[in-house]
């Protein structure tokens, strides 16, 4: 079995970049044109979302520099120890909805000091892996293509972060 996947995974990426232009220039769509104007299309998207991605870096910032994040780890750390996560993920948990770039910081320095195969290392990198950046989603995406009432979008993006958090210390006790 695994030497099946190992060979799908092998020619996965050169069967779609053979097959995709092969049934674009069956169904006669004009390949090289439709390309130019998708990236054309990103182009202008990327530009859309210099603003958005500047305040989110820049409020990260903010919150990491003023203290607050020591702040909320000392106030969640009780209740937290009861359920058994250990506090030393509880910054990557505040930051992974937030950001993607200072999440992998945090993961990297908790693997440098308790070393990758430890039960923390094992740990942060689950949650790492299994959840997206809620609120840079939210900030950058839905701001820069005009979406303006996403209120729902915010609690479900939360709910699903919640549940990874607590999906991954029970992966990581139940198979480590």
């Amino acid at each position: 079995m695994l030497d099946i996947i190992s060979e799908l995974s092998r020619w996965a990426i050169p069967v779609v970049l053979l097959v995709v232009p092969l049934v674009a220039a069956l169904r006669r769509v004009k390949v090289y044109e439709t390309f130019v104007d998708g990236a054309e299309a990103g182009f202008t998207t990327a530009i859309k979302t210099i603003p958005y991605l500047v305040a989110m870096l820049v409020a990260i910032g903010i919150f990491r520099a003023s203290g607050a994040m020591e702040v909320l780890v000392k106030t969640l750390s009780p209740v937290l120890n009861i359920v058994g996560l250990p506090t030393e993920v509880l910054p990557h948990a505040i930051m992974r909805p937030l950001s993607g770039g200072a999440a992998l910081g945090i993961a990297s320095d908790i693997i440098k000091t308790y070393g990758p195969d430890s039960f923390l290392g094992r740990l942060v990198s689950t949650m790492q892996g299994s959840c997206d950046t809620t609120f840079y989603v939210l900030t950058l995406y839905f701001g820069s293509v005009g979406v303006r009432k996403y209120r729902y979008s915010v609690i479900l993006g939360l709910i699903s972060d919640l549940t990874t958090l607590v999906a991954s210390v029970f992966i990581v006790r139940t198979f480590f």
